[in-house]
């Protein structure tokens, strides 16, 4: 399965930290150079002047450039270490700026000047340790929040990756479940020499198989693709309880566009089934109903079996469920649906179980509604098609108005 990767782009500024770095860099140390000369010129200083604060600015930036080697090695060490060097070499690096420039101010106005070199070193230390101050705390504040940054989208990616392969792993908890059975029936067949229905029962199965194996574990198919789906299932189903197994469908034009996670509903169908098909001599009918409400998709699916009776055949669905109480879990089904549901909406949605009193099961989901991007060549607000089987001719009995068709076993 692939892992969606999410690659750490905190500002296209950074994309490239070497040129954001040579861009502030030119962009700070330049625009100081200008106010310097400005300075000057404003305060009718000679031309000369502009030689020496070309100089101590040039200075500042090639001593600017040794603290960004240091500071690049101090910031992946302790906070004890990292603050307690950094004023070490924030210190040296004030005292040198200003030495060497009182003696370049020194040869400037040797003529004029009165004051000692260390007069000179001491006046000058508070501008330089103001400029290299707030070039430091700059270069640690971006360094940290671009660190910030890059932990922040680690774990999004890792939250990512969790998810997927949560998803991933109540998805493949279903096959092996389904294979147990259906496999069984195809043993049943052998055993008992009717070997065209066995080659039949795997025929389907592989088909069914190959259907789902297209889609990735995390996706989302339409329900119309669902549906189609579940038919293949039932197919192979149909092949052990034959008129005993009987199916409707009812789904909305608009619902079979809308988006669900993959293979959502066929633990529903195995389970009424198991528990209503095949406990009962006469079997069962089992409906599922898709129809949008609001801007949420509801999905019911019930059967019409004994119900989820103390005792009966539905007594072991998993908790925790209301009503349920006493119960014991002997499945994966619905709890599977439950944390797939959870995992992929969070809070918002609805899972709800129904157990009627003169009997029947319905399990009904309802999640927001995620239309399917729609193919080019698809005219707005045209629903994508229904697969084959929607196209089914049905008793007019059993169709049911806003909806595209229902379709008999």
């Amino acid at each position: 399965m692939a892992i969606p990767r999410l690659p750490f782009r905190p500002a296209p500024f950074f994309d490239n930290k070497n040129a954001a770095f040579w861009n502030l860099q030119l962009a700070g140390w330049g625009g100081a150079l200008i106010w310097r000369s400005v300075s000057a010129l404003a305060n009718q200083q000679p031309w000369e002047l502009l030689l020496v604060v070309f100089i101590e600015i040039a200075t500042g930036f090639a001593i600017s450039l040794i603290l960004s080697v240091i500071y690049g090695q101090l910031i992946r060490r302790s906070a004890l270490i990292t603050w307690g060097m950094t004023a070490v070499a924030l210190a040296a690096a004030v005292a040198l700026y200003a030495g060497i420039n009182a003696w370049l101010q020194g040869v400037y106005f040797s003529v004029s000047s009165e004051s000692s070199f260390v007069q000179r070193v001491l006046a000058l230390a508070f501008l330089n340790g103001t400029l290299l101050g707030a070039w430091s705390a700059l270069y640690y504040a971006i360094n940290f929040f671009l660190q910030v940054e890059e932990q922040t989208d680690r774990l999004e990616r890792l939250e990512t990756q969790a998810t997927s392969a949560q998803l991933a792993m109540l998805r493949y908890q279903l096959n092996p479940h389904f294979l147990f059975n259906t496999l069984n029936s195809i043993s049943t067949l052998v055993l008992l020499k009717q070997t065209e229905a066995a080659n039949s029962m795997l025929t389907r199965l592989s088909g069914f198989l190959r259907h789902t194996l297209v889609a990735e574990p995390g996706a989302k198919v339409t329900v119309a693709q669902e549906v189609e789906t579940l038919q293949l299932y039932l197919g192979i189903e149909r092949m052990r309880f034959e008129e005993r197994l009987r199916t409707e469908f009812r789904i909305e034009a608009e619902a079979a566009n809308a988006c669900l996670p993959s293979m959502l509903l066929q633990p529903l169908v195995e389970n009424a089934i198991k528990y209503a098909v095949s406990p009962q001599e006469e079997g069962a009918s089992i409906m599922l109903s898709a129809q949008l409400v609001g801007r949420r998709l509801r999905i019911a699916v019930s059967d019409t079996g004994p119900g989820l009776r103390e005792g009966g055949a539905q007594a072991s669905v998993p908790l925790p469920f209301a009503g349920m109480e006493g119960m014991v879990s002997t499945g994966v089904g619905l709890a599977n649906i439950r944390d797939r549901l959870g995992q992929a909406y969070g809070d918002d949605h609805r899972f709800e179980i129904r157990n009627p009193a003169e009997g029947g099961f319905t399990v009904i989901i309802e999640i927001p509604y995620e239309p399917a991007p729609r193919p080019d060549t698809a005219a707005a607000g045209q629903p994508l098609p229904l697969p084959p089987f929607a196209a089914a001719p049905a008793p007019s009995s059993a169709r049911s108005a806003g909806t595209i068709g229902t379709t008999p076993a």
